[in-house]
């Protein structure tokens, strides 16, 4: 049990530190963009000068983007810490099988979208959390057999 624990916190923290970085990088990128930007100058000018059609002239692009930016990193963080909260109370209380293997799902879910729409360095974060994560879940639920 004590193995499955550490894969739970090493997963759960891969995950909170990526979505403190994210939220870090979006928050540098307020005042200086610099990091989760667009590499042409003039797109970020177009989306900070652009109405989001859905908010009828409530907001800007680049608004939009910014507050996307923080709300992913605080799902990813917030994730994180419940794969670190569920390792802390694995050996205290039963945990049910079946929420290590939500965490898992949702792990699989970002790490399809890393592969499909992000770049490497966050896709070979979470394959490696997820991995943990999957084995973590697989010893738990094969302990009580």
């Amino acid at each position: 049990m004590r193995i499955a624990r550490f894969l739970l916190d090493l997963g759960g923290g891969i995950f909170v530190l990526l979505g403190l970085l994210h939220a870090l990088y979006t928050f540098l990128d307020i005042s200086r963009p610099r990091r989760l930007v667009p590499q042409d100058p003039s797109v970020a000018r177009a989306m900070a000068e652009s109405q989001l059609r859905l908010a009828r002239g409530g907001t800007t692009m680049w608004r939009a983007w910014v507050g996307f930016n923080f709300s992913h990193s605080l799902g990813v963080a917030l994730f994180g810490g419940l794969c670190i909260w569920a390792s802390a109370v694995l050996g205290t209380m039963a945990v049910p099988g079946w929420i290590l293997g939500l965490f898992v799902a949702i792990a699989f879910v970002y790490l399809g979208l890393s592969v499909l729409y992000w770049f490497r360095i966050p896709t070979a974060g979470i394959a490696v959390a997820t991995a943990c994560l999957l084995a973590a879940w697989l010893m738990y639920a094969t302990a009580g057999a």
